[in-house]
């Protein structure tokens, strides 16, 4: 197995012994959708597949499909319509205001490119990728105030029992201060819906030593608290997966993208940056997986967490995202 700069985490394999994956997903802008897509096709081959003048699928690569869209419900809901037979010339004018519309949102909504899951070993390779379309003219979250773009990662888990899940939810609240910190997440995401933190509410539910839920109750709790799929690691594709009635019959039917991932969205996409990779993200978020699998030192953490934000003077002592280095496994 080739790691590159990827660290490798301890609980690499699922239950069933293969190889844990990861879906990868990159927004960016400056670049064509169909220069993206033929990229993708240089470096892994396959075969471009435009399904809409917003959306292109680059299909049959070693690693499975990829796709590259517009990030825009509309234009990608227009985009099909108007490739399929049956339209006429009385929405004319709507074409026109349609193409004015994907010119200005080139601008402002991100190419996504989307990644099929890959194996963790092999991760690196969406590196080289990413060095391809930064030579083509990608340009990432810190080009413009404007733009929020964001790296989005979806590991599988070792397994889907309550309390695998559990360990991956208490690791990653108690990191989070540390992660947005360590990530520089810029004002434009912060300020974005798309990212919004768990409340302290929430949080400390989950953190505490009794909170011990069979997966329905960690389930409704979660849709209480967090009815949207507006978190910086929205569990809701996750929990749809596994019981999708439930999800439904709280939120609707929101667009879930049900997996046995994890959706994890903090990460800031600087694909212009030749210092930059999708390494950078992986490596802040091996510290989650490593703390959810260690349960001696997640537990420290969870009590730790507890004992900081119990402190009546915790605004003036030392913040957690500082305290919580202690128990990183690297301190940086």
């Amino acid at each position: 197995m080739t790691w590159g700069s990827f660290k490798k985490p301890g609980q690499w394999q699922k239950a069933d012994g293969t190889e844990r994956r990861v879906g990868v997903e990159v927004e960016m802008s400056g670049i064509e959708l169909v220069t993206i897509a033929e990229e993708v096709v240089e470096q892994f081959g396959g075969t471009l597949n435009k399904r809409s003048p917003y959306e292109y699928d680059v299909e049959g690569t070693a690693f499975g499909k990829f796709k590259v869209e517009l990030d825009f419900g509309y234009l990608t809901k227009y985009g099909r319509e108007r490739l399929s037979p049956g339209m006429d010339k009385a929405g004319e004018l709507e074409l026109i205001a349609s193409d004015a519309l994907g010119a200005l949102a080139k601008n402002i909504v991100p190419c996504e490119l989307v990644a099929p899951p890959i194996e963790i070993s092999q991760l690196h390779e969406l590196d080289t990728l990413m060095e391809r379309l930064r030579l083509a003219g990608a340009q990432g979250t810190r080009e413009s105030a404007l733009f929020a773009f964001g790296v989005h990662l979806n590991p599988e888990l070792p397994d889907l029992h309550c309390q695998t899940i559990l360990r991956y939810l208490r690791a990653f609240l108690c990191l989070f201060d540390w992660l947005v910190e360590k990530e520089e997440v810029v004002l434009s995401r912060k300020l974005s819906p798309f990212i919004r933190a768990f409340s302290s509410e929430y949080t400390e539910l989950v953190l505490d030593h009794h909170y011990a839920p069979k997966i329905t109750e960690l389930i409704d709790d979660y849709l209480e608290f967090n009815p949207t799929r507006n978190r910086v690691m929205d569990m809701l594709p996750l929990f749809a997966y596994l019981d999708e009635e439930r999800v439904i019959n709280t939120i609707g039917s929101q667009k879930l993208r049900k997996r046995p991932t994890l959706h994890y969205r903090l990460p800031n996409s600087d694909v212009d940056n030749p210092q930059w990779g999708i390494w950078r993200c992986w490596n802040d978020w091996w510290q989650v997986e490593e703390l959810a699998n260690d349960p001696v030192r997640l537990k420290q953490v969870c009590e730790g967490y507890f004992y900081n934000h119990k402190l009546l003077s915790k605004e003036i002592m030392t913040p957690w995202k500082e305290k919580v280095k202690t128990w990183l496994i690297v301190p940086t």
